[in-house]
């Protein structure tokens, strides 16, 4: 009860309770934690999983090919719905889809059944991200925006560290259906989180399902997201092809939502200069060579050093902990050094950081190691909280369903652009080394994928020097400063970007969200 009233407060005598915008957001972060743990404690299970399905865990990989385009098509409608039908139904139902498809995952026995079980899981996984950060960020005022944004970020920062962790004990202790059954009991509390702390919230007035938009931008993602886990698979040529495919489909769908009356995605929040950065290039470079380092590290540790697993997965967990630790200070580190100097000094950092794992190798003193693996840990974990909160940092209330679909979609391709990009460099760096692109890969050539992605993290880092000193000020709690040239209003939003300048010039339509 101690625990409850510390979250809650009361409007008025009688009055039900309403939860804080920590508390809202704490409850969607248990559902963000299933999902993104999903995604990842699965990844040691693949040889036991095939062998129970009999087939090889190459024909394996189309139940995470299912589960990538059931997110690609169903993210795009995810703020409509949720309009339509309610935030918190939505969320209510994408928590349940995603834990009964779990229990299906576990149960079956078959190729195609699990594939089936996976699409389910895909729709519950693409309605649940953008609609549970809607919920919060309507729900949070600006002055609350950063603790709220750092408490569902962490999942994105903790699962990808930990999951194959776990999921190697748990397929060797317990069978690879557990780490399914583990989503039962969080789904379950989640379940009960919502209906008992979220409000219901109201329904926008509906408005026209936008199809031709729906087609166009469900088909574009699933072309390019379908395309980048080939590449990272090996695929070569066609998957090149579908990608372009897919960016070509893009064009077409970006055209169509511009004149559009009634767009699926509402692209007016690209003329906030802070969300069109943080959420088209340079966010999504720069959240590439973040999601990089869990995939680039375990390979470097394993294959490139030859470490075994549990001596991986204690280095990695040093790595974790790193991201813990940096949560305490996000919120004052923000506040004494803003957006700007935050995102382009931690960025460097964190870069830099990435790259200087090209010098570790087996002669590497440990203390040394862990002491990078913890920095690195830290700046990430800053680096993501301070991308994530100035995403919405200038989006009114009434916009923000439409930025959390676009931020998804952005997010998700980030996701597969970290993992095609690193693999690809990799079979560049095999190629010119040895002139066979099919030879194994050494430890000099994750020491050249890392480099690469460090001095990607660097560039893009300084990309962020555009922004004004006091942007997101608001949400920073950054005193503004004093000095005669500083801004005496508002955060600018000033400097667009060309294609959010013609964007807002093209035709002015009356707000509709």
């Amino acid at each position: 009860m101690i625990w409850v009233r510390h979250f809650m407060t009361v409007t008025a005598p009688g009055a039900p309770a309403l939860p804080r915008p920590r508390l809202m957001a704490g409850i969607v972060a248990v559902s963000f934690f299933m999902q993104a743990l999903d995604g990842t404690i699965i990844a040691t299970s693949l040889p036991a999983m095939a062998a129970d399905f009999q087939t090889d865990v190459v024909s394996l990989n189309v139940g995470f090919t299912a589960y990538l385009l059931a997110m690609a098509v169903c993210i795009p409608p995810a703020g409509w719905l949720a309009d339509r039908l309610g935030a918190r139904n939505v969320f209510l139902g994408a928590i349940v889809l995603f834990t009964l498809s779990s229990l299906a995952c576990a149960w079956v026995d078959g190729l195609w059944s699990f594939v089936l079980a996976r699409v389910a899981q895909g729709i519950g996984g693409a309605l649940m991200t953008p609609v549970g950060r809607q919920i919060v960020l309507r729900n949070t005022p600006k002055s609350e925006l950063v603790h709220a944004i750092a408490l569902i970020t962490w999942p994105a920062l903790i699962a990808p560290v930990a999951g194959p962790i776990l999921g190697g004990w748990i397929t060797t202790h317990a069978g690879w259906r557990w780490n399914f059954l583990l989503n039962l009991p969080i789904g379950a509390i989640g379940v009960a989180l919502t209906l008992l702390f979220l409000p219901a919230g109201e329904r926008e007035a509906p408005r026209p399902f936008d199809g031709p938009g729906f087609l166009l931008t469900a088909g574009a993602l699933a072309l390019v997201l379908v395309g980048l886990e080939m590449l990272s698979q090996d695929g070569g040529w066609p998957a090149a092809c579908l990608v372009a495919a897919g960016l070509g489909l893009g064009g077409f769908g970006v055209r169509h939502l511009r004149r559009a009356p009634h767009p699926l995605v509402d692209l007016r929040v690209l003329s906030a200069q802070t969300f069109a950065l943080a959420s088209l290039s340079t966010g999504t470079m720069a959240r590439m060579v973040i999601n990089s380092t869990p995939f680039l590290l375990p390979l470097l540790f394993q294959v490139g050093m030859g470490l075994g697993a549990v001596e991986t997965g204690s280095l990695m967990l040093v790595y974790f902990l790193g991201n813990l630790a940096m949560k305490a200070a996000t919120t004052r580190t923000l506040r004494r050094l803003g957006f700007r100097t935050l995102l382009v000094a931690n960025g460097v950092v964190a870069s830099l950081a990435v790259a200087s794992f090209a010098l570790v190798d087996p002669s590497t003193p440990r203390p040394l190691l862990l002491a990078l693996l913890f920095v690195a840990g830290l700046t990430r974990s800053m680096q993501f909280t301070a991308l994530n909160t100035i995403t919405f940092a200038d989006i009114e209330p009434t916009m923000r369903g439409a930025a959390t679909t676009f931020s998804s979609m952005t997010q998700q391709l980030s996701v597969l652009l970290a993992v095609a990009m690193a693999a690809l460099m990799i079979r560049l760096s095999v190629l010119l080394e040895t002139g066979a692109p099919d030879a194994a890969a050494q430890l000099p050539d994750f020491q050249t994928a890392l480099a690469i992605m460090g001095g990607i993290g660097v560039i893009t880092s300084l990309r962020f020097l555009i922004l004004s000193r006091d942007a997101g000020i608001e949400v920073s709690g950054r005193v503004r400063a004093s000095h005669p040239n500083a801004p005496s209003e508002r955060p600018s939003r000033s400097g667009r970007g060309a294609f959010s300048t013609a964007l807002s010039t093209k035709r002015s339509r009356p707000s509709g969200r």
